[in-house]
């Protein structure tokens, strides 16, 4: 299991999340030319409701959770990177941080409202069971959003290529875990298109999968709702 092919094993996942967490934050401003911050809101207020408990999987270094928090919500945010954790606790000390995988959630069956995912369902090892998952851990009618860097379709392809395949792993070699940014296309060039997702969102119990592009189409949030058993 390689960078280059955009695979890893999750313990080769979690010790890449270990070593780029001093420069996530950062690395993340200069690839979206600071839009993530935007892209970020936007998820938050499409899945939560003032007075949700939230569950923010995947959450790095705690910038989703935090404008779940914005959004009105009680939020949880998980990750099994603990110096990602390390970082989203100095964030906030509203939030609860909690150390877990997504493939086995530490909590009960339809524990929370709303879930939000940023950046986060494509290094996974079995996506369909993260899902399933997420589903488990919401209440019926529960919304889910997901955020997720996808493979541009119109005139952006070019630019995708310079950026993503190009520029990015370049700049990542002088930073901290610089093969990260090797893996971050790859892992990209693997992960289930748009309208793929909306169909494993309905396989594993969700109503109502959708999405919308952001950034010229390299970014797609997914929604949908716990579909009533």
């Amino acid at each position: 299991m390689t960078t280059q092919t955009g695979t890893l094993s999750p313990d080769g996942v979690r010790t890449m999340f270990d070593r780029i967490a001093p420069v996530y934050d950062l690395m993340n401003r200069l690839m979206t030319g600071g839009l993530d911050q935007r892209w970020r809101r936007l998820t938050a207020n499409a899945a939560v409701r003032p007075g949700d408990g939230v569950l923010d999987a995947c959450c790095g270094t705690g910038d989703l959770a935090l404008a779940a928090e914005v959004a009105g919500g009680r939020v949880t945010g998980l990750d099994f990177s603990e110096r990602m954790l390390e970082r989203a606790r100095r964030k906030s000390s509203t939030v609860e941080w909690v150390r877990g995988d997504l493939l086995e959630l530490p909590f009960d069956t339809a524990a929370f409202d709303s879930a939000t995912v940023g950046f986060g369902v494509r290094n996974v090892a079995d996506l369909e069971r993260a899902l399933a998952e997420l589903a488990r851990v919401l209440r019926p009618g529960g919304r889910l959003a997901i955020l997720e860097i996808t493979k541009p379709r119109g005139p952006l392809r070019l630019f995708y290529r310079l950026w993503f395949d190009g520029l990015i792993p370049l700049a990542g070699k002088i930073l901290p875990g610089g093969s990260a940014y090797t893996y971050l296309p790859a892992s990209v060039r693997r992960f289930p298109g748009p309208d793929e997702l909306v169909a494993l969102l309905e396989r594993t119990g969700f109503a109502e999968a959708d999405y919308r592009l952001l950034g010229g189409g390299i970014v797609a949030l997914h929604t949908g709702r716990r579909r009533d058993d």
